[in-house]
């Protein structure tokens, strides 16, 4: 199963300033442990919004030049000498966080947070991306598929296991969850919050659309922030106890800040969108030492528990991600898919390459 041809179409970011160029390219021969995959699908992240714009936040996370898109899926049509255990034709996803395998981190079990991690599809330590017909990916930073599951639904993995780490990590078997922000991982996260056991899940947000999405996917209860007092809300939910369980997923600082305070005493937080302003507290004895709370954060996926766990879910039908995916393009048509991402017309974007 080789390339057909020697060029393939790929987004590539080769200066500062909006937007990609659509290029005709060279297929990449894979050497070493490198494989070749034909790109099946490739999801668009919010950090791809980021990469288009070239805000400060892509300053800080990327290198240019590069090839966007690292919720990927692919299938294998070439593989380097050094390459065992992948052969031609595996159904892969990437596992866009590329660790060393040398480093403290590394070596005790939490590769997804190396010390010298580079990063598919932001141009850290490799060039290649999604957004291209074919990619190179050193095998190690594959993830083979056991499942019967689609190209959609692998490119979702990715996401989805973003909110999976955040709510195994929450441990809310039994438990009321408040998820803040209804994106795409805010709607993730109350998928799997749900199919892990919580008891009931209330979904915040400011944007009723989102609302109703998450009230469609399981959703126990629905609150739009525009309207309603969120502190005052949870206090009234839990009898003035406060939330035992709460992932945020809005990024809004104004929001991260408020969540000490409606959190339950001995209760567990998840911090999983970005702030961009400085954090504060306002009462720190009261809504955090006295509290005994666990605050965790998370930064992508356990490798390669996490995929286990989430092609599971997704295969025994206990989550369905495609409910997510609002819009398919064609990659030749991303500059329409990312001004309905600008415009709030879409939730998540499925491209693709071949197209």
């Amino acid at each position: 199963m080789a390339a057909p041809t020697t060029t393939m179409k790929a987004l590539v970011k080769t200066k500062e300033g909006k937007s990609f160029e659509y290029l005709d390219v060279p297929i990449p021969e894979p050497s070493g442990d490198e494989v070749l995959i034909k790109v099946d699908a490739v999801s668009v992240c919010g950090s791809d919004i980021n990469l288009y714009t070239w805000n400060q936040v892509a300053q800080v996370i990327a290198s240019i030049p590069f090839t966007p898109g690292h919720e990927c899926a692919g299938t294998v049509v070439k593989c380097g000498p050094d390459v065992k255990g992948v052969a031609v034709g595996a159904r892969v996803g990437v596992e866009n966080h590329y660790y060393c395998g040398e480093c403290y981190q590394c070596q005790h079990d939490t590769k997804a947070i190396c010390k010298n991690m580079g990063q598919f599809g932001h141009g850290k330590k490799t060039p290649y991306g999604g957004c291209s017909e074919y990619t190179i990916v050193p095998a190690k930073y594959l993830y083979q598929l056991t499942r019967n599951i689609d190209a959609d639904e692998i490119a979702m993995l990715e996401p989805l296991g973003v909110a999976h780490n955040a709510v195994e990590r929450l441990e809310v078997a039994g438990e009321n969850v408040l998820v803040i922000g209804c994106g795409p991982v805010g709607l993730l996260v109350l998928m799997v919050a749900k199919a892990l056991g919580a008891n009931r899940v209330v979904s915040a947000d400011i944007d009723q659309s989102r609302l109703d999405m998450a009230k469609s996917f399981g959703a126990d209860v629905i609150v739009n922030t525009k309207d309603k007092n969120l502190k005052e809300f949870v206090m009234e939910f839990t009898n003035g106890d406060g939330m035992g369980r709460i992932c945020e997923c809005s990024g809004a600082s104004s929001m991260v800040n408020l969540t000490f305070s409606m959190l339950r005493k001995g209760g567990q937080m998840t911090l999983v969108g970005l702030p961009k302003e400085p954090l504060h507290v306002e009462n720190v004895l009261q809504d955090v030492v006295f509290k005994a709370l666990t605050l965790k954060t998370i930064h992508g996926r356990q490798i390669y528990h996490t995929w286990v766990e989430t092609e599971k879910l997704v295969a025994d039908g206990k989550i369905d991600v495609k409910k997510v995916i609002t819009s398919r393009f064609p990659m030749s048509r991303y500059e329409d898919a990312f001004k309905a991402l600008f415009e709030g017309k879409d939730c998540k974007i499925v491209l693709y390459p071949s197209q």
